[in-house]
């Protein structure tokens, strides 16, 4: 179960994620400003987040096997159409909407429920593990697809990635189907004991209506919001930030995703951390982490501070992603139930918004001022918010 979600998050992720590279050729080739370049990002963002109670509630009745085939086949559709694209409005409508609605069909919204179901002692780990497969597709698609639009040019490029989307998705369905087999853990298992922190586990089958009236799912929100906004108000346009800063884009790239493979270990430890010290610090510890990498992005003005570049793209790449097993884990511990998926989809629209508005921002910001210092700044506000906001959610809710 855990290796058919980990692949399948893997090829969404790093599909999705390699819109960053793509950024930079579209400005060069269309000449659009980068407010305009990162409209399609920013709608993918919203789409994303107002999918996800759409793409929750029907993993709840089809189960992740289904969805990835619908999703595999969108994600197909839109990397070919993308070859072709000759105006700013398509690569919104292919990669805002038709992508990013099969790409949520591989995400975290359909993995999260089952694998919450599987593991109940060890929940932080699990869904740890498949989210680090965001910061390993992170990682390995940005020099790899910097190297295929260098060679190949960006239009090949789309296709060369359909090619492999079309030959991945059987395969994946077929890890899912053989994982079917296992049996369900049943919801309401007794909590960690010794050696775990002491996570209470409300009573079973929260409906999203009770879980709506409840001031825990509105901080969840502000969560999923803030984190969004602090990480999108950087990583969309990082690679962009170090050209502009003088470095050369296939090494900036090879940078970037080097430190973005830190992701899967730090994804990982602070997920499993979570089952020992609590949610709450080991999201807080991440975001310490992520800001510290922000500072180092502010620190650098030219080419001849490579240094500064490593530690922003290690400090940041190495929490790429390691707030979400947390966050996720305490969505399920707080409202465990056959409607979890449908409760985290909703939620998971503030992580839309939060994207949607980061990314954006980041561009209109360079556009009106010349340089990304603000967006930067704005960063950091936005993970302290976050950091609030979680450590609000140590206590249970009541009904």
């Amino acid at each position: 179960m855990l290796g058919g979600a980990f692949a399948a998050f893997t090829v969404s992720a790093g599909l999705m994620h390699s819109y960053a590279v793509f950024l930079v050729a579209f400005i060069e080739e269309f000449r659009w400003s980068r407010a305009e370049t990162s409209i399609a990002y920013s709608v993918s963002q919203l789409v994303a987040g107002a999918s996800s109670p759409l793409v929750g509630a029907l993993v709840d009745r089809l189960g992740p096997r289904r969805l990835l085939l619908l999703g595999g086949s969108l994600l197909v559709l839109g990397l070919l159409a993308s070859a072709f694209i000759s105006a700013l409005w398509q690569i919104i409508l292919l990669y805002g909407v038709v992508m990013t609605i099969g790409a949520n069909c591989l995400g975290l919204v359909v993995f999260v429920p089952v694998l919450s179901r599987h593991f109940v002692r060890h929940r932080g780990m699990a869904i740890s593990i498949v989210q680090s497969a965001n910061g390993f597709g992170r990682a390995a698609s940005a020099p790899l697809v910097q190297l295929l639009i260098s060679t190949l040019g960006w239009r090949e490029t789309y296709l060369v990635q359909a090619a492999f989307m079309a030959a991945v998705v059987p395969f994946l369905a077929s890890l899912f189907r053989r994982a079917a087999r296992y049996p369900l853990a049943v919801v309401g298992d007794p909590p960690p004991t010794r050696g775990f922190a002491p996570i209470a586990l409300p009573s079973p089958e929260w409906s999203l209506g009770e879980a709506v009236r409840t001031p825990h799912f509105w901080l969840l929100f502000a969560v999923y919001l803030f984190t969004g906004l602090g990480s999108f108000l950087v990583s969309l346009h990082q690679l962009a930030f170090a050209v502009d800063r003088g470095f050369d884009k296939l090494y900036a790239a090879g940078v970037l995703g080097l430190g973005s493979f830190l992701a899967i270990a730090g994804t990982i430890f602070t997920g499993t951390l979570s089952d020992y010290i609590g949610r709450e610090l080991s999201a807080i510890l991440a975001y310490g982490i992520s800001i510290l990498g922000v500072v180092c992005a502010l620190l650098i003005t030219g080419p001849d501070q490579g240094w500064l570049l490593w530690l922003h793209a290690c400090f940041f790449g190495l929490t790429w992603g390691a707030r979400g097993p947390a966050i996720t884990a305490k969505t399920a511990d707080l409202f465990p139930g056959r409607q979890l998926g449908t409760i985290l989809g909703v939620i998971t629209i503030g992580s839309g918004i939060g994207s949607a508005a980061g990314s954006w921002a980041a561009g209109w910001i360079f556009d009106l001022s010349g340089s990304y210092r603000l967006a930067f700044i704005l960063s950091i506000a936005a993970y302290l918010c976050g950091c609030i906001a979680f450590w609000a959610l140590r206590r249970p809710p009541t009904r």
